[in-house]
């Protein structure tokens, strides 16, 4: 029985990270953020839901990066270019999750305070839009993680 080599467990979290980290997504999405405003009242609700996207924000800091190393490792061996597309779709997650919670989250406080020019309603409509384009973009790195690589035509 031999030993995995450290590309193959690098090629296994390569194909296993994205598919987890989109079903935390849409558990969240679907199943975590609604539920506290079925049960609760809107404003321990909103409280509940605050809570669940601080988490979340940091586990796709975390999960974006680390997927960003991978395919870093990757192009240094020589399985992948500098900068893949997959890539890029993890950067894009990660600039959805800036942007949207470490950017919006702060001016959203202000919002609820009566600052700033845009409305609370307004900035959580801005977030909802990088939070389903942070769902698109790591479905799509899903998607092509896991397809099978194409063999060219003999």
């Amino acid at each position: 029985m031999s030993k995995a080599s450290p590309g193959s467990s690098l090629a296994r979290a390569r194909r296993l990270l994205p598919p987890l980290w989109a079903g935390l997504l849409l558990c969240v999405a679907l199943v975590a953020t609604p539920a506290p405003f079925a049960v609760l009242e809107r404003t321990q609700a909103g409280l509940v839901v605050a809570f669940i996207f601080k988490r979340e924000a940091f586990l796709t800091l975390a999960a974006a990066l680390a997927f960003v190393l991978i395919e870093r490792r990757r192009a240094h061996a020589g399985q992948g270019g500098q900068f893949t597309v997959e890539m890029a779709l993890a950067l894009g997650a990660l600039f959805c999750t800036v942007a949207g919670y470490f950017g919006l989250q702060p001016m959203m406080e202000a919002a609820r305070a009566g600052k700033g020019s845009l409305t609370f309603g307004q900035l959580h409509g801005i977030s909802l839009v990088f939070f389903g384009l942070k769902i698109l973009c790591v479905m799509v790195l899903s998607w092509r993680v896991v397809a099978p690589a194409k063999t060219p035509a003999a």
